[in-house]
């Protein structure tokens, strides 16, 4: 996978928070843990996988609203960050944090009511097997986003440490397809990339994030926003 050794090191994972969603990084996680959340609640008593979670802050929300909730990340760094940030949030003991691989789920067939993740599909050399294994653990939903070919995401690609995979609509459709997943609902978002929102203070970036939405609900907005969330069911 991209990016692995990057991903993994230790001064990555202790800032990678306030790097990327200070400032008007904000906004972006504002986005995406209310798209976590439409999609999967309600929460209470359901049996959820987060893959590549990180430090944890999608894992920990979920365990706040009663999900019975597993997080599984390749780096051991992050997930100790994701360890201290349930601690402080006094969930614990209702949530699990494991280091597996995405391709080789240590869990048997819909053992899950829910799948899902966020930041991961952009990194995937592999997308197929993963969605393919995400379906396999699922007796339900999967549930993950991508970021978008023909959008402003193209513009700063390059420069990003370790790459970044886009896709385009009808890819996803045929990954979707060969996973035996049907789509259930989907968005799309950020006409901006998410880097220029990062690069500026809050309050410069929330007229900007206005503009953004008001644009992206128009038919050219939703062709060329730069990331899309995507909902679909086990058949």
């Amino acid at each position: 996978m991209k990016g692995q050794e990057w991903y993994q090191a230790d001064e990555v994972a202790e800032e990678y928070d306030a790097k990327r969603f200070s400032q008007g990084g904000r906004l972006i996680d504002d986005r995406e843990q209310r798209a976590v959340l439409d999609a999967l609640s309600p929460l209470d008593g359901k049996r959820v996988l987060e893959i590549a979670c990180g430090t944890g802050r999608f894992t920990v929300t979920l365990a706040e609203r009663g999900a019975d909730i597993v997080g599984l990340d390749i780096s051991a760094e992050m997930l100790q960050q994701g360890r201290k940030k349930a601690q402080q949030a006094g969930v614990s003991d209702h949530l699990q944090f494991m280091r597996g691989d995405a391709a080789r789920l240590p869990f048997p067939d819909d053992y899950f009511d829910a799948v899902f993740a966020m930041r991961f599909f952009h990194l995937a050399d592999t997308p197929a097997s993963f969605l393919s294994e995400m379906c396999r653990v699922s007796n339900d939903q999967v549930f993950f986003d991508t970021f978008n070919s023909y959008s402003t995401r193209s513009i700063y690609n390059w420069a990003l440490p370790m790459g970044s995979r886009l896709y385009s609509e009808s890819e996803v459709l045929r990954l979707l397809h060969g996973a035996s997943l049907r789509l259930r609902d989907e968005e799309h978002d950020f006409l901006l990339p998410y880097g220029f929102y990062r690069a500026i203070p809050n309050r410069i970036a929330e007229p900007f994030r206005e503009a953004d939405i008001a644009v992206g609900d128009t038919p050219l907005g939703q062709r060329l926003a730069s990331v899309s969330y995507w909902d679909a069911s086990v058949e």
